[in-house]
């Protein structure tokens, strides 16, 4: 649109030096004319007095014509340098106006440009939080997972200690007695110690072995101060006591107990 506007103006320009040329072969014309008059009105004689009136009409005619067409000029000339000038300003003022838009949208591209940065960062940080997110989800079923299964083992514990509870029970039910994590059993049957051991290797037990007083004690009571078989036994070689379990005999106080 600028480049338009600055040719229509050299075109004007061009114009404008054309009328001034043209005004100068007017004025060329004219001098000429004049010069071919006066040496005509010098060369005629006296006796030609009419057409010098007409030849002096004519010449004032085109000195009226030639005024005229200098006022035409002079006012085409002011007009273009009128329109000239309005014209120069209108294209200072839209250049003017272009330069401020392309700041703006320098400014503009900046700004987006900054925007575009935020929002990849913004994106960035987003991923790593998912990730993070992810690697949490990941944990947390791992250890509800684990959950799960001590869940499971621990009802499985639970159960077994249910029926190790039931079977004690029914021992207590049947005559068994608890002490220090054992549990003894007083048989009112009377039997030789072979037979005895085999009756406790049945109920998958054997024959008792006392390590300390308090044991030994727990057993006295039970028993009523009646007479029982211990676990002490010298099969492996005679005249050298252990107890069943093949512990050596380290407690000796089980005086009114039978071996």
């Amino acid at each position: 649109m600028n480049k338009g506007m600055i040719m229509d103006s050299e075109d004007r320009i061009e114009r404008t030096v054309d009328i001034y040329i043209s005004a100068e072969a007017v004025r060329d014309m004219k001098d000429k004319k004049d010069t071919e008059d006066f040496n005509t009105t010098k060369t005629q004689t006296p006796q030609h007095t009419g057409s010098d009136g007409v030849n002096i009409r004519s010449s004032r005619a085109a000195v009226v014509c030639l005024v005229l067409l200098c006022v035409f000029l002079l006012t085409a000339v002011i007009v273009l340098c009128v329109t000239f000038t309005q014209e120069r300003q209108q294209i200072i003022t839209k250049i003017t106006n272009l330069a401020e838009e392309r700041d703006q949208l320098l400014t503009n591209n900046m700004n987006l440009t900054q925007e575009r940065e935020q929002l990849l960062t913004n994106n960035m940080n987003l991923t790593q939080e998912r990730e993070q997110l992810l690697t949490n989800n990941k944990n947390l079923t791992q250890e509800r997972n684990q959950l799960l299964t001590n869940i499971l083992n621990v009802t499985k514990e639970r159960d077994q200690l249910k029926s190790e509870k039931n079977e004690l029970q029914k021992l207590f039910a049947g005559g068994w007695k608890c002490h220090q994590s054992s549990l003894y059993f007083l048989s009112s049957e009377k039997k030789s110690w072979s037979g005895s051991r085999k009756y406790c290797t049945d109920k998958k037990a054997d024959l008792i072995s006392i390590n300390n007083q308090e044991e030994q004690d727990f057993v006295k009571n039970i028993s009523g101060g009646k007479l029982v078989w211990i676990g002490l036994t010298d099969t492996d070689v005679e005249g050298t006591w252990k107890w069943v379990d093949r512990s050596n005999m380290n407690f000796r106080n089980w005086k009114g107990l039978q071996k």
